[in-house]
Order: C-alpha cells, then sequence, then structure tokens
C-alpha cells in the first residue's frame, strides 16, 4: 500500500488523541505499520494538541513538512495553522467550531475571518463540518472525535473496513456511549460524502 500521512490538530479537551488511538488500534489490527507521535501545548485542556500518524513503510513517527496526506482540525484556526505543513494535494477535514483563544479574551489579538483566510490562501481540497452540531443532535457533545473520524474514513484512503473502526471505537469506550459514538461516526461519513458530491 501507499504510505499514508495523517496529521490531526486541536486544542486540549477535543478528544484529538482518542481519535488518534482508536484509529492507530484498529489499523494495527489489520497487521498494518503504524506509528503515531503526541505534541501537547501549555496547557493541557485549551492548549494545542497534534497527532501524527504515520501509516506503512515509515519509521519516524513525525510527519516532514509537505508529506501530509490528510489534516484533520479540530477547530478552524488550528486548521488553519497546520496548513503549513501541507501541499496542494493535502486534503483537510475541518471541524467549523472557534475555540477563541486566551489571548483574544483579553483583548491581546484578534480572531481571524476563518473565511477570508481559506480564500486569500486559495485553498481548495477543504471540507468544512460542524461537527459540533452533529455531535449535539447525538446527544453526546463529546463525539466531536467521532463525526471527525467518520469524515476522515469516508475519504477511503485509511486502509481499514468500517467494521475495524466501528470495534475500535467500542473498545475505547463505555457500553453507555457506544451508540452515540457509533451514530457521530457514522453520520460523519453521511456528511462527508454529501459535501464532497456537492463540491469537491
Amino acid at each position: 500500500m501507499k504510505d499514508l500521512n495523517i496529521s490531526m490538530v486541536g486544542v486540549g479537551g477535543q478528544g484529538v488523541v482518542s481519535m488518534g488511538i482508536i484509529l492507530g488500534n484498529a489499523i494495527a489490527k489489520r497487521g498494518l505499520n503504524v506509528v503515531m507521535s503526541e505534541i501537547h501545548g501549555m496547557a493541557q485542556r485549551g492548549g494545542i494538541v497534534t497527532v501524527d500518524m504515520r501509516i506503512g513503510d515509515v519509521y519516524g513517527p513525525i510527519i516532514p513538512d509537505g508529506k501530509v496526506d490528510i489534516i484533520i482540525g479540530f477547530e478552524a484556526l488550528e486548521t488553519i495553522r497546520a496548513l503549513k505543513r501541507a501541499t496542494r494535494e493535502t486534503l483537510i477535514i475541518m471541524n467549523t467550531e472557534r475555540i477563541i483563544p486566551f489571548t483574544v479574551n483579553i483583548g491581546e489579538e484578534e480572531y481571524p475571518d476563518i473565511e477570508k483566510l481559506i480564500r486569500d490562501l486559495n485553498i481548495k481540497n477543504i471540507v468544512g463540518i460542524d461537527a459540533v452540531e452533529i455531535a449535539r443532535r447525538n446527544g453526546n457533545l463529546q463525539s466531536v472525535n467521532m463525526v471527525l473520524l467518520g469524515a476522515a474514513f469516508a475519504t477511503d484512503l485509511i486502509p481499514v473496513d468500517q467494521s475495524d473502526i466501528e470495534e475500535s471505537i467500542k473498545n475505547q469506550f463505555p457500553e453507555r456511549s457506544w451508540n452515540s459514538n457509533l451514530n457521530a461516526f457514522r453520520q460523519g461519513m453521511d456528511q462527508y460524502r454529501i459535501l464532497t458530491k456537492a463540491y469537491l
């Protein structure tokens, strides 16, 4: 198989690392080589979190700049910041949620106009998903990461079956939250396919 490099970016408390664990376990169960690294910002909750995942004939856990195949952004501004590692071919999945940094709240900085940045940077391969609203409809706001996981799986680039990921989800979460997390995953798949059919 072709090597695959996935970068997941967000802030603490959004479930970035949990998503990486679920995806990594599903891939490893297939017998594929997978390596993963985590980088945490200054604060455990609210600080920047980046998870790099490399699949295939790879060894180092950090994805070199310009080699990222998929960026999964849990927060809009962090998604834009991650673009410095991307190329024109990189596929970008962006949760449209805005989490206002402390520096903006105290008036030291302004939160940028994300839509204008996307236009100015001429970004083409980007799909914006309101993962928070989908998670809310499922009755579990903590399932935002599963919505984004579903969207990533719907790209057909991840070399596992849907059943592999769903089993990994069940292994990660208590039984009482299986339905909400599985529904979030499946609706993330559906939403990605609807959006890409319309725009890509």
